[in-house]
């Protein structure tokens, strides 16, 4: 059995409340701006903020560079939501040119927030279908990509124990299953939020909090980010966990495939995946939009979307993007994910991150 690899899109932190405004505004040297607000390196150079599990390969980021004549500075910023921040409180003097990585549980805070240059026009590949994507029915912010956030079960777990997998959100609270989950606190983690929204969206309100305290009764395990959760306590990553049932996305069984690559030992649970949309826009304010554009047009390149699920672990939006067999086979995604309005997670993110705190009990 392969063992997953890093997968950096779930390891990213989310601050909330009083730790986001604590947060440093302080990047890179080679990515501050001047009081003119021009970058230091010139017009050259286009930089971009991106979330911290940003990776394209070397030699894509070579020929960006060879064919625009533009040098393109990467400046990590944080997972979605301190980016989102850091851009919020930098809006006035931009630290960049363009961003990549907010995703759809903070999109409608950086539209609303002013930070998105919604005048500039890109220009998207025949493969991407916009609407699909769209928040507040701008094309300012463009998808770059998509993963789907769902339980996996070790499947190999549960056929040695002679035990059922689970098919659905409410199999988690049901005697067998006791003590079997390993979940993700959505304060201190973006899988985790997502997960809470699933949750939310498919319970509706006034009755997801019973089903968190329901988990809890059962045995349930949250730990405080995806890493500890998948490769410390679920049993099907080949590390020694103990829970056969995890928080983890549904391209993660594609590396948990025999050798020979005919099956997999893990399986995600479709019926518990939400989509969760990254998304990249130009900067109000860009000393270089003209480059800020031309990046974003080029993540949205064949050759740019075909190495997304390999480097990021998350789904190109480009349908003539080719998936490698292994996404094909074991990683497909849900043909009906829980759907949660952008604007609704924007509204009301805080209050289910108190109503769901007081729930568990944490």
């Amino acid at each position: 059995m392969t063992t997953l690899p890093n997968r950096p899109i779930a390891r990213r932190a989310l601050l909330t409340g009083a730790a986001l405004g604590a947060v440093g505004l302080t990047l890179a040297a080679c990515g501050s701006r001047g009081a003119d607000g021009d970058t230091q390196a010139g017009a050259s150079t286009v930089a971009v903020l991106t979330h911290d599990s940003f990776h394209v390969p070397d030699e894509l980021i070579a020929a960006f560079e060879s064919s625009t004549g533009l040098t393109l500075e990467l400046v990590p910023a944080g997972d979605a939501g301190e980016l989102v921040n850091k851009l919020v409180l930098t809006k006035d003097a931009p630290l960049g040119d363009a961003v990549y990585g907010i995703d759809n549980t903070f999109a409608s805070r950086a539209l609303g927030e002013g930070v998105i240059d919604t005048g500039v026009t890109v220009t998207l590949p025949d493969g991407v279908d916009v609407e699909q994507y769209l928040v507040a029915d701008t094309p300012a912010l463009v998808p770059v990509d998509f993963g789907e956030v769902c339980l996996n079960t070790d499947t190999t777990w549960f056929t040695e124990h002679g035990l059922a997998e689970p098919t659905s959100f409410e199999d988690l609270t049901k005697p067998e299953h006791k003590g079997l989950s390993v979940l993700i606190n959505p304060t201190s983690s973006s899988t985790g939020l997502a997960f809470l929204v699933a949750t939310i969206g498919h319970f509706g309100e006034g009755a997801w909090q019973q089903y968190w305290k329901d988990l809890v009764a059962n045995g349930a395990k949250i730990d405080e980010g995806w890493s500890d959760a998948y490769y410390t306590d679920f049993s099907g990553s080949g590390e020694g966990g103990t829970y056969p049932i995890v928080v983890s996305y549904s391209s993660s069984p594609a590396a948990t495939v025999s050798e020979d690559g005919t099956t997999s030992t893990t399986a995600s649970v479709p019926a518990t995946a939400t989509r969760q949309v990254e998304y990249a826009g130009v900067l109000a304010g860009a000393a270089n939009p003209e480059g800020a554009t031309a990046f974003i047009e080029w993540m949205l390149s064949v050759e740019v979307q075909e190495s997304i699920p390999d480097n990021m672990y998350m789904y190109p939006v480009n349908t003539r993007a080719a998936l490698s067999e292994e996404i094909e086979a074991f990683g497909a995604v849900s043909r009906t994910p829980v759907v949660v309005d952008p604007a609704d997670i924007d509204a009301n993110r805080e209050a289910w991150l108190a109503a769901w705190t007081e729930a568990v009990g944490a």
